[in-house]
């Protein structure tokens, strides 16, 4: 489908999905808030699935994809909803097995370890690091970029390169909106450091989920036939439409604020105006993942 020059508004998943044969789905605001599932959006990919299509959940979770489909469990992510989970922590584990003979220095907190699991790395502090894997921050609830200022300045000066393992600024966790890595690369960015982000929007990420929707159907997958799904203009949005597919705006993510949700339903008039004034562009726009209203 060629993008129209406004996106519809839509109530569901319903009105498009026999257009697309494979969804890539993101996790985070959309599937499940940080802490529970949405019920709606685990039974719209379930239906989906069940014409004999599929979906692959496509997330900047800094960690494998097994350790997401663990999480996913626990928060009550059904397993009919998906077919297979793709990470940009599984890219992060390729860059670092790329470097097991150099010396890691790692931001993020302990729950990323799982980054790092069978594997043979060497970690150090700064001083002694041959390049850094950011994963998060330390402590998500308090800190900022701005904390690891310091840090970021004394990388620069060695001109370590970051391996950015979760490209997000923003996500949601309940009901508050907390940093991620992304923040973080790109205050190193801003310093002139060198990144390299392992998932959206960045085109590594798609081309190994649809390599493996392939893989698993036996068959060549179109791209006018792949839909993404995802609350996040700067990430899921933009780097669906640079891949050269359609996307779904999911609007209750983490542009809820920006959409006027607070006051109820979406506006056609305001969510129109607020897109004509972002880089990328949606094909429609939905206030949660349903398959119908």
């Amino acid at each position: 489908m060629t993008a129209p020059l406004r996106p519809a508004l839509v109530e569901g998943l319903k009105p498009l999905a026999d257009g697309y044969d494979l969804i890539l789905c993101d996790i985070w605001g959309v599937l499940h808030n940080g802490l529970t599932a949405y019920e709606a959006a685990g039974d719209a990919l379930t239906r989906f699935r069940a014409a004999g299509r599929q979906v692959v959940l496509v997330s900047n979770a800094p960690r494998p994809g097994s350790a997401v489909a663990t999480q996913l469990d626990s928060f009550g992510v059904p397993r009919s909803a998906y077919d297979a989970i793709v990470t940009s922590g599984d890219l992060t584990r390729i860059a670092i097995e790329e470097r097991l003979s150099e010396v890691v220095h790692h931001i993020g907190p302990q729950r990323d370890t799982p980054l790092y699991d069978g594997l043979d790395v060497r970690f150090g502090t700064v001083a002694e690091a041959d390049y850094v894997v950011c994963s998060g921050l330390d402590d998500d609830e308090r800190e900022t970029a701005a904390d690891y200022l310091s840090r970021l300045e004394e990388m620069r000066a060695r001109d370590l390169l970051m391996v950015c393992a979760n490209p997000d600024l923003l996500v949601e966790r309940g009901h508050r909106i907390i940093p991620c890595a992304g923040a973080i690369g790109v205050a190193y960015e801003e310093l002139g450091g060198r990144v390299y982000y392992a998932g959206k929007p960045h085109r590594p990420i798609y081309e190994r989920a649809v390599a493996g929707a392939e893989l698993l159907s036996g068959r060549a997958i179109d791209k006018a036939r792949i839909l993404a799904v995802g609350d996040a203009i700067r990430t899921d949005i933009a780097g669906a439409v640079a891949f050269g597919i359609d996307a779904l705006l999911v609007a209750r993510g983490i542009h809820a604020e920006e959409l006027n949700l607070h006051r109820g339903a979406l506006v056609s008039d305001h969510v129109q105006d607020w897109v004509d004034r972002q880089s990328a562009r949606p094909i429609a726009v939905t206030t949660v993942l349903t398959w119908a209203a």
